[in-house]
């Protein structure tokens, strides 16, 4: 149940979490070279795990 309640917060923080990750990512091609591929997979990737970082926080708090 912990885990399904977790994934539920997640699923709608995605949408929230879009916003930082581009910013995290933007902020990373400004320190290194990072190509056109690469920035798209590091922001979908980002974007899950803050959205499940504070998904679970939500939950646990």
């Amino acid at each position: 149940m912990h885990i399904i309640m977790t994934l539920a917060f997640t699923s709608v923080l995605l949408v929230f979490m879009i916003y930082p990750a581009i910013k995290i990512v933007g902020f990373l091609e400004t320190k290194m070279e990072i190509s056109d591929r690469m920035y798209s997979i590091l922001t979908v990737s980002i974007t899950i795990v803050l959205a499940l970082i504070v998904g679970a926080g939500l939950y646990f708090i």
